[in-house]
């Protein structure tokens, strides 16, 4: 037996020493030290040697053993110490190499028109006022001349908050009403904001979107300065070459009220309009703002005498501008955050 346990120490070192992974060495040590290893199966031999026999057989199976589980130990150890070098080396890092730098963002295009746009009526003596989101129904409906059973006062229109009367501001039209009960005219203000309806998303609409108010009170203010301010700003924004059309329409907030176009594109340099036109669909007009004359009981619910001012109101989708714009046929990709797309502006 002694004999065979020394064989089975060298057999077992060699097999050791030839291993180059972990798995191969714990193969080794199961071959050799585990239940059904071959040193377990010398030493179940102990029991057919004499009593004086047995300790020192028992002994140097032990010694066997230790040697065994020791040169598996430092070969584990050594492996590690390959890999560890081996990830020094080849994931080393620089720390003399700069930095990623990471990608600057910029302007969202819907706030860029936004900050145009008030840029230019700004230059125009404008200042821009702003006004809370969740309104109550006298800033949004009823100061605005709203009837009681008009269809925006309908829950499916707007979006209501509570059962105390407030709600999602449908337009940004409320900040007139306080900016006229809290500061005597004259006043040219401009309003920019978000705004909520019940809409589904669509190419076309959004149940949140973005829109531009302003309004001018005086004592003289007429139509004329209505229209001379939105020329000014039409052509400020899409070219001097860029004509006005007004049509009769009807707001609450406004008598007399109009529908404004401007030409589109494909009309520029007094050309016919391109029957073919993606923006225009060949009609060779585009809708861009309604406006008007402020109608005098919101100038009353205002406190405002309307005896002795007069004013005129126009909104615009901030939306509707970018998209006429940068000639966009979806809404939806101003608001699905795809960089592939926002990265263009």
């Amino acid at each position: 037996m002694r004999a065979e346990l020394a064989e089975l120490r060298e057999a077992a070192l060699a097999d050791v020493a030839a291993c180059r992974t972990e798995a191969e060495l714990e193969a080794v040590r199961v071959r050799y030290l585990g239940k059904k290893g071959s040193l377990n199966a010398v030493l179940r031999g102990l029991g057919g040697l004499p009593a004086d026999e047995r300790p020192a057989m028992g002994a140097l199976a032990n010694d066997v053993k230790h040697a065994v589980e020791a040169k598996l130990d430092d070969a584990v150890a050594a492996l590690k110490d390959v890999a560890l070098s081996r990830v020094a080396t080849d994931e080393r890092i620089d720390v003399t190499m700069p930095g990623r730098q990471p990608p600057r963002g910029h302007v969202h295009p819907l706030r860029a028109v936004e900050d145009e746009i008030v840029r230019v009526f700004v230059g125009m003596g404008f200042r821009v006022a702003e006004g809370p989101e969740v309104e109550d129904d006298f800033h949004n409906f009823g100061a605005l001349n709203f009837a009681d059973d008009h269809p925006a006062r309908d829950a499916h229109d707007t979006l209501f908050v509570g059962d105390q009367g407030m709600l999602l501001r449908t337009h940004t039209s409320p900040v007139q009403i306080r900016v006229m009960r809290s500061t005597p005219p004259p006043l040219r203000i401009i309003a920019p904001g978000t705004v909520y309806r019940r809409d589904d998303l669509d190419p076309t609409h959004s149940p949140v979107f973005q829109q531009v108010e302003g309004f001018m009170i005086d004592e003289h203010v007429t139509f004329a300065d209505l229209k001379g301010v939105l020329v000014h700003f039409v052509r400020r924004l899409f070219g001097a070459d860029t004509n006005l059309r007004f049509r009769a329409s009807f707001f609450p907030f406004t008598e007399p009220s109009a529908e404004v176009d401007m030409t589109c594109t494909c009309r520029r340099g007094g050309k016919p309009a391109d029957p073919g036109c993606r923006v225009c669909k060949g009609r060779g007009w585009l809708e861009i703002l309604g406006a008007g004359m402020i109608h005098p009981n919101v100038l009353r619910a205002g406190g405002y005498d309307p005896a002795e001012v007069r004013g005129f109101a126009f909104g615009m989708g901030t939306d509707r501008i970018a998209q006429l714009r940068h000639q966009v046929t979806d809404l939806r990709l101003f608001y699905e955050n795809d960089l592939r797309f926002l990265a263009q502006f």
